[in-house]
Order: C-alpha cells, then structure tokens, then sequence
C-alpha cells in the first residue's frame, strides 16, 4: 500500500478525557520540568485527575546531546524539582544500560559487512 494509503488510516480525533497544558519550567542550567496539568475541553484546569511532572535534560556525547528525561513522581513543583537529581540519574543510568547490551549485541552478531547499496542508504551526498 502507497504512504498516502496509509496517511489516510490515521485517526487524527483528539482524546477530550485526556486533555493536559503543558508548562514549562526551568533553571536555565540542567533541569527542565515540565509540569501537565490536566484540563476540560473548554480549557479549565480538571481537578478530578492529577498534574503530572516529567523531568528533561541532555547530556553531551562525543556523538552529540543525548535527550535524558523521566517522569517526577510528585505532588507539586517543590517536590518535583526535589526527585529531579535521582530521577535523572536512574534515567542516566537506564540509557547506559541499554547502550552496554547493545555493543554486546553488536559484538555478538560480529562485523558487518556493508554492501554498495547499504552505504548509499547511510550516506547523503548533495545533488543526488
């Protein structure tokens, strides 16, 4: 089936009971928390279900930032900014874990050989 076959398949209807404003807060240094609050469709605050808190940051790597973030279990700002360092740091350590089985994956499977056609795949050259 065509791309254009497929586009035509997605559900686009917006889940009314699952409504949230997005804020974001920041100390213009490491931690960036964005804070959910969950809304009615006529945009006030529904405070039969919780604000929920997730936790971002990045990291630089020798190949660029690496995107850390995980959800704060907390009851308000205060205490999100509170399980901001561990929360980032499990998360750290979730993203290092993956990596490690991963090179051992890769290492198991041995080298690969690339053919012309998968080079071509990885490598964008202008004006082709």
């Amino acid at each position: 089936m065509s791309e254009t076959g497929n586009a035509q398949q997605v559900d686009f209807t917006v889940d009314k009971a699952n409504l949230y404003r997005e804020e974001s807060i920041t100390d213009l240094k490491v931690a960036s928390i964005r804070r959910m609050v969950p809304v009615l469709p006529d945009g006030s605050e529904d405070t039969s279900r919780p604000t929920i808190f997730v936790g971002q940051t990045q990291l630089m790597s020798p190949e660029g930032p690496v995107p850390i973030q995980a959800k704060l279990e907390a009851a308000d700002l205060e205490e999100a900014i509170a399980k901001f360092p561990e929360a980032m740091q499990k998360s750290l350590d979730e993203v290092i874990e993956q990596v490690r089985q991963y090179q051992a994956r890769q290492k198991q499977q041995g080298p690969q050989v690339a053919t012309p056609r998968d080079s071509d795949s990885r490598i964008i050259v202008p004006g082709r």
